[in-house]
């Protein structure tokens, strides 16, 4: 077998391992979160979540919604040096960025089934 049909089957064999693969993992919404943001963002994001009242409270008075605090769930950013991710329970978390155009800072208290925002404050 020269060079030229051994590029052909591995060719051949890489492309049906291709599609296999997309038919495979296409539908899935698999993704790649490897940075310890990322992991923590989607760990919060994925359980039910819970408002205080001091929370309610300055989102009434900031107007920020809901809808709001999803997407800095999407796109905030995790501040390890204030976050106190030693405890057992519950592991506080710092999360800053955009909600309704002003940027805030969350306190998140993630435990094991539910996730509790604390408070919400503006950053300067």
């Amino acid at each position: 077998m020269n060079l030229g049909q051994r590029f052909f089957y591995y060719l051949s064999g890489f492309a049906i391992g291709l599609i296999l693969l997309f038919f495979f993992l296409g539908g899935k919404k698999a993704s790649c979160d490897y940075t310890p943001s990322a992991r923590v963002l989607k760990n919060i994001r994925i359980k039910k979540k819970e408002y205080s009242s001091q929370a309610l409270t300055l989102m009434q008075k900031f107007k920020i919604d809901t809808s709001h605090i999803t997407e800095l769930l999407l796109k905030g950013d995790v501040d390890f040096s204030k976050s106190n991710t030693k405890l057992d329970s519950c592991k506080v978390y710092h999360l800053e960025g955009l909600a309704n155009q002003k940027p805030v800072t969350i306190i998140v208290r993630n435990c094991d089934s539910i996730a509790k925002i604390d408070s919400i404050t503006l950053s300067k």
